[in-house]
Parts: C-alpha cells; structure tokens; sequence
C-alpha cells in the first residue's frame, strides 16, 4: 500500500506541535536527563547501530557512492562513542530557556524586559552523515524544541536505529518521544511537504551540498537557517606583520579543506605582495595546494596558473586558491562586497584604523583580524555546539548554537498598572 505522503506528514507536525508545547515547559533537569539517556542508550546500542550502519554501507557500495561519501556514512565504533560524548557535553551546556534580560523600570511604573524562548518545531534536512541525527536532536532538545529530522535515504537505518535510542532516552527522562520524530521514508516528496507546512513547523536547518540548500530555500514556505556556501577572503594589508601572515593564510587554506570556513581566495596588498608570496608559495605547493593568479600575482609567482574570473566566485572545498594582488584596503573590500558569500572574511594588519574599518564595513557572518578563517565554528566561538552556519541576517548570523534555536518575547510586570 502507498503512503500518502501529505497525511503522513501532517501527523508528524500534529504530534511535532503538541510535543513542543511540552518541551518548552521542561525543565533544565529533565532535558539534561534526556540527554545523557540518550547518551546511554547509543553507547548500550553500539552493536546494534554499527550492524544497521552495514546495511547502508553496502547499499551504497551497491549504488556507486564514492569512496568519500561512504567515508562520511561510516559508523565508527570512535564515532559512535563521539556521539554520545556530544549530547553529554551539549547536557553541561547552559540551558539558555526562561533567561530573563534588560528589565527596566518605565516611567508609567511597569517593568519591561525580554525572555529566551524555544522556537518551536524545528525541521532539519541533512544528507550522509548519520551522527547529524543524535547532534541535531541533541540541540534542539535542550533549546526546549520538537524537531523532525529528514535524514538522506543512503543512511536510513543507521538514522533510525539511532533514533529509537533518542526515543528511550526522551521516554526514561519523562519526555515525549514525539519531541524528535525521524521521517521513516525516503520518498523525496517528504521534503517538499516538509517545508511546506507553516503550520506545523517554525524554521527549517538545511545541512549538506549547494543543490539541497538552494531547493530548500526555494520551494519552504517556512523561514530558512542557511548558507549556501563559504567563499572566504584572507587580505594581507601592506601593514601586516610577515610572519603572521604567512602563518595564519597557510592555517586558513590548508587547516582542512572542505570546510565551509576554508580560504578560497587571498587578497593581497601590492605593497607587500613581492615579499609575502614568494615564502606562502613555497609553503602551499610543498603542501600540494595548486595556485592560480591576477597578472600581478603571476608576476611574481610566474609558475602558478592563470586565474579567471569565474575563480573569484569559486568554493574549490579542495586544495586550490585563487591569489589577486589589490592596490589597498579599499580595493580588497571592494572585492569581497562582489564576490564574497557573507560567510568569514579575515585582515591581516598591524594597523589598529584598517582593522577596525574592516571588521566595521565587511558585511560578513564573522569578521577576524590576524586571525584564521577556520575559528569560525560554534565550539571554537564557545557555544559547545551548533546546528549549522546561517550567512543571513535574521534570525540567526553565524553559527548557531542553543541560543540561536531560541527567540525573545517581551515580558511586562506590573501591578494593577493601567495606561493613562
């Protein structure tokens, strides 16, 4: 028999809603002790899940999923203790929910402030990696939020194994198991559904590949946490320190390189283009890192590749850079307005005036002086976790951690106050 999809769907955001009105009266306690339940129940299960996690492998394999993709959906016995360590750590997280700020008397006589309250009903689409599961409902768990999560169909048993371990553990700590619910089928339609219901569902968390981020954002008829993609600048400011430099531009391209806060573009001014190149060049091709240059960039490395202008665009998440040599601060801001994606962008200078109009006018998620692009990441900011990085300006810019799954209301106290 098919499943309609529209009605299953719809029973899933019923439930979603009437679980979220309960999560966001638990207490601290109860969702720490959901957590570690969890934590538990993954470690008791590691058998179980490896096994389920074998089933997905080998379809993959049966599929033609590379060598990398299959990597990513692995289940490691180290990456299922990780998932576990993580919702216990998530559990010694401040419990941002009911934090009252900025109470102030007004002159009528009333008190006037803001509390942090959950969202609601968070919806979260993801694709191959199967510990998404446990660290998303993990997030949205402690910020007091129902969640239905939409894991790829390359690990859907791996994801649901792992999801009757967030069920026992939500259930032992008196909390309803709707509170996370995984949608069971793989039909591509329940995406569509998914972001099509308003009514049921406050915000949508897109993680995976360009192509699912920009259907999501759009077909949803529900506001979206997002970035499409990470085109990230270093600039070398002709007042930057040389060793710096050439420290922190290596870090932020060769660090890792297919993350989202991975340089893809360095700007350098030509001031001191001629001394700085020549030891970073050095140092990216003994690292395998291909090159690719303006005319001027070339002029002093003339063994590296020309760069076009579809490489200023470019999110390579693999070892290649695109170099430009710009005139001056202006010019290297000038560029990143044009071509950048609003995601992290770094300067490196010793003049106190150029970073602070570079971290005043770059209109980027994060702004960093002398620092690498790969600290733009919730642990390393000290949020304990995140859920994802959203290069939009409401609700959430950055990554978003527990505080970034919750919003403000005000709150007013009076007594018999009435207006006048």
């Amino acid at each position: 028999m098919q499943l309609d999809i529209p009605e299953y769907m719809h029973m899933l955001g019923r439930h979603a809603r009437e679980a979220a009105r309960t999560m966001a009266r638990a207490s601290t306690g109860m969702k720490d002790m959901a957590l570690t339940s969890i934590a538990t129940a993954i470690e008791a299960s590691a058998e179980t899940l490896q096994a389920e996690n074998a089933r997905d492998l080998a379809a993959g394999r049966e599929h033609g999923l590379d060598a990398a993709l299959l990597d990513r959906l692995e289940l490691t016995a180290a990456r299922i203790v990780a998932m576990a360590e993580g919702l216990r750590e998530i559990a010694l997280l401040p419990d941002p929910v009911g934090s009252i700020s900025g109470m102030n008397y007004r002159p009528s006589g009333i008190q006037v402030g803001r509390m942090r309250v959950p969202l609601g009903v968070i919806g979260i689409i993801y694709e191959s990696r199967p510990n998404v599961t446990a660290d998303a409902a993990g997030l949205c768990l402690k910020s007091g939020n129902a969640t239905i999560l939409r894991g790829g169909s390359e690990a859907i048993h791996s994801n649901q194994a792992i999801a009757r371990c967030i069920h026992q553990g939500l259930t032992e700590a008196g909390l309803p198991a709707a509170a996370v619910q995984l949608i069971e089928t793989t039909d591509r339609d329940a995406v569509g559904e998914l972001v099509r219901m308003p009514e049921f569902v406050d915000v949508i968390v897109p993680r995976g590949g360009k192509g699912l981020i920009e259907r999501i954002s759009a077909e949803s008829k529900v506001p979206v946490i997002k970035h499409l993609h990470g085109i990230c600048h270093t600039y070398i400011d002709d007042q930057a320190d040389l060793d710096k430099a050439v420290k922190v531009a290596y870090n932020a391209k060769t660090q890792r390189y297919g993350t989202c806060n991975t340089m893809e573009t360095l700007l350098v001014a030509e001031g001191i283009a001629a001394r700085v190149l020549p030891p970073l060049a050095e140092k990216y091709l003994a690292a395998g890192v291909e090159l690719r240059g303006c005319e001027a960039t070339r002029n002093i490395l003339p063994q590296i590749n020309v760069a076009t202008d579809a490489d200023w665009d470019a999110e390579y998440l693999a070892p290649i850079l695109a170099i430009r040599v710009v005139a001056d601060l202006d010019t290297a801001m000038d560029h990143i307005a044009r071509h950048g994606s609003n995601h992290t962008d770094a300067i490196i200078t010793e003049s106190l005036t150029r970073a602070q109009r570079f971290l005043r006018e770059v209109d980027s998620s994060s702004v960093m002086v002398n620092a690498s692009s790969r600290f733009a990441d919730g642990f390393e900011y000290g949020l304990g976790a995140e859920i994802g990085i959203s290069t939009d300006k409401l609700h959430a810019r950055g990554p978003v951690g527990l505080e970034g799954l919750t919003t403000l209301k005000f709150i007013v106290l009076g007594d018999g106050h009435i207006r006048t």
